[in-house]
């Protein structure tokens, strides 16, 4: 015999399970699974309960609302859960193991804020009392329009131009205020000086004097051909002031 097998023909064998501790697991077993499926058969009891009840509230014209009674927490979330499905509002009121209970809604009487609220405070909601909420704050609000400061319009002790009235006399300050237009070369300067008066008709006159001129000039040059005379100095003289008439009117 190796060492091996020695050290193990020495070490104590695992105490077996008599018969009557097998027996007496197999039944904790049994009774455990038949405790589990009790359990579920009560709450699929309950949820079939509850759908039908939610559904006699559906069918009920007459009906807005329905409060379930007081029930544990497990029990609230089977009704909620119901109610979701079948397309209803709910909330859970009350305190926590003393008396919280589960209302339900249809969609078209949903709850508002205000009984809610009134539900959370432990108040019973009707329409006395949003008759009464409506009333109050009704009352707040013109409260508050009647406390809101008026702002008064700032009126200013003189006018400015009064205080320069006796450095540029009144007249003066009148006679002073022209209009100006904008000119990108010049900046904000009264441009009515610099406009061209001139019709358009007189403007197409002398660029036709002055077209004819340069071309009379340019075929009887001085000492020209025979049968022309030279350019005077009057005529020279006749060129540059229109010349000069155009660009001073530019």
């Amino acid at each position: 015999m190796d060492l091996l097998g020695s050290i193990l023909g020495t070490m104590q064998k695992p105490p077996t399970m008599g018969d009557e501790e097998r027996k007496k697991a197999k039944a904790q077993r049994a009774l455990l699974e038949k405790q589990q499926e009790k359990e579920k058969k009560k709450l699929q009891d309950f949820r079939e309960k509850i759908q039908k009840r939610i559904h006699d509230f559906i069918k009920d014209g007459a009906l807005q609302k329905f409060k379930f009674e007081t029930m544990d927490k497990g029990w609230r979330a089977i009704v909620h859960e119901v109610a979701d499905v079948a397309g209803l509002t709910s909330f859970s009121f009350g305190i926590e193991e003393e008396d919280r209970y589960v209302m339900i809604w249809k969609k078209e009487f949903a709850p508002t804020d205000d009984e809610i609220n009134a539900l959370k405070a432990g108040k019973e909601w009707n329409l006395e009392m949003a008759k009464e909420l409506e009333k109050q704050r009704e009352l707040e609000r013109l409260s508050a329009e009647e406390n809101v400061p008026t702002q008064k319009k700032i009126i200013p002790n003189s006018n400015y131009k009064d205080k320069y009235k006796h450095l540029i006399g009144d007249e003066a300050a009148k006679k002073g205020a022209k209009q100006t237009t904008a000119n990108r070369s010049y900046g904000f300067v009264p441009s009515e000086n610099k406009r061209d008066h001139r019709t358009i008709e007189e403007v197409l006159a002398e660029t036709r004097a002055k077209k004819k001129l340069k071309t009379e000039t340019q075929a009887n040059p001085v000492g020209g051909s025979q049968g022309e005379g030279p350019v005077t100095g009057s005529s020279v003289n006749q060129t540059s002031e229109i010349g000069k008439t155009v660009s001073d009117n530019k």
